[in-house]
């Protein structure tokens, strides 16, 4: 699960990042130049040091080597060169930093007539006052990034403020499309300039509701006027005495059309609809007998089949739906196995949630499963037109229902349609 982080907290973030990577880096550099200058500093300190000595031993030989709290100073010659500690005996000409008796010393060296002159600078001190400065340049770093937190903060808000404005106009209109937003709200910026995309948007959308909507009500009349004209002249006919019994099969079949055009109708107009509400009345469906008049009037499928067909309800059920939509989406399921089962058996069962058929048809390739709900797609060549199961997905979309399908050419087929657990109830 992806979790979002809201944009205002993303800006203060990389206000954050941004303040802790230059406090970071000028820490870094700064520290880097004052212990530079402190060695520098301690090098020039012991070299005056360092000269001043030797001005002195020259000038009177009993001169005592300098000796205060950080400063130790030594003269190594032949006769006292025994008691001088081992690491200040063989150290060369120059600057040097080493480890005496568990302390750290800097510790300049100069030979002049064969005796070695060194000044030490016990470190101590320096080491100390060096992690109190690492100490002050975390602290300040730290200080900086919650400065730069605060600062990115107050900024998001007073620049996400017009765009939060704006979602809350947009989410506040919900589906009133004809309302307009306020512009006049927003400055002459690109948020203002935003608004009114969002406006001229929302204007040709309403127009085309508009249009969607004259539109469904003119094909409603129009398609609904001539199919119950077909109905009427079917019924008149099949009533008829003077009936020609070599139109008899015609008839049935202009029936069985006009009756899968009329549903189709219906459900099209239904979905053409907003999707259901909450407040929309609840219309209670008995799954089964929709199931069974489903395989009734399509049984002329599997005329001149060597096919048997088997219903098995292991329990009833009543589910929340339209009717027409759920006939919809059964008739296309059972229309298919009929249709592309040529011998064997074609078992549906009605379980408590779900509606399970299989048969032992032709089945289907790995092609024709993944692209079998595609709009105009026929999975078995020309027959049809591909509208009837990318309608059932629609359908099936609506009312979150699932569609789990199984097959294997020449094996046959298995297709499960699973109901939410919130749509249906079991008949007490």
């Amino acid at each position: 699960m992806t979790h979002r982080i809201g944009l205002r907290y993303r800006v203060t973030l990389t206000f954050m990042l941004f303040g802790g990577i230059i406090s970071l880096a000028m820490g870094v550099i700064l520290y880097g130049w004052t212990i530079s200058m402190e060695e520098r500093l301690i090098h020039e300190t012991l070299s005056i040091e360092m000269e001043s000595f030797i001005n002195r031993y020259m000038l009177y030989e009993k001169t005592t080597p300098p000796s205060s709290v950080h400063i130790h100073g030594y003269v190594i010659t032949e006769k006292n060169r025994e008691t001088i500690p081992l690491e200040l005996q063989h150290l060369g000409v120059g600057a040097h930093h080493l480890t005496l008796n568990g302390k750290g010393f800097y510790v300049a060296v100069s030979k002049q007539d064969q005796k070695q002159f060194l000044v030490l600078y016990d470190d101590e001190q320096i080491r100390h006052r060096e992690q109190q400065y690492i100490g002050f340049l975390l602290s300040g770093g730290l200080l900086m990034t919650l400065l730069s937190a605060a600062l990115g903060f107050w900024l998001a808000r007073k620049v996400i403020a017009p765009v939060s404005s704006l979602a809350k106009q947009v989410a506040d209109l919900g589906s009133e499309i004809n309302q307009p937003l306020h512009t006049s709200d927003f400055a002459n910026d690109e948020v203002g300039e935003l608004a009114k995309a969002v406006n001229r948007y929302r204007g040709l959308l309403s127009d085309f509701v508009e249009r969607e909507r004259s539109f469904t009500g003119d094909i409603s009349h129009e398609l609904r006027t001539p199919v119950a004209v077909i109905e009427g002249a079917k019924e008149v006919l099949l009533t008829s005495s003077n009936l020609d019994q070599t139109l008899l099969k015609p008839l049935e079949r202009i029936d069985r059309a006009t009756n899968q055009m009329s549903r189709l109708i219906s459900a099209l107009l239904i979905l053409a609809r907003k999707d259901p509400d909450e407040d929309d009345p609840v219309t209670l469906c008995n799954v089964g007998d929709v199931l069974q008049q489903v395989i009734d009037e399509h049984h002329y499928l599997l005329d001149h089949k060597l096919v048997t067909v088997t219903m098995e309800v292991e329990q009833p059920v009543t589910i929340s739906s339209d009717r027409e939509l759920l006939y919809v989406v059964l008739a296309n399921l059972v229309r298919n196995a009929f249709s592309y089962t040529y011998q064997g058996d074609v078992m549906v069962r009605l379980q408590r949630d779900a509606v399970v058929i299989e048969d032992t048809g032709i089945g289907m390739g790995e092609d024709q499963l993944r692209r079998m709900f595609e709009r105009h797609y026929s999975s078995h060549g020309n027959e049809g037109h591909g509208i009837g199961l990318s309608l059932v997905k629609r359908i099936c979309q609506r009312y979150a229902w699932t569609i789990q399908v199984q097959s294997r050419q020449n094996k046959g087929t298995s297709v499960e349609l699973h109901f939410m657990e919130s749509d249906f109830s079991l008949p007490v």
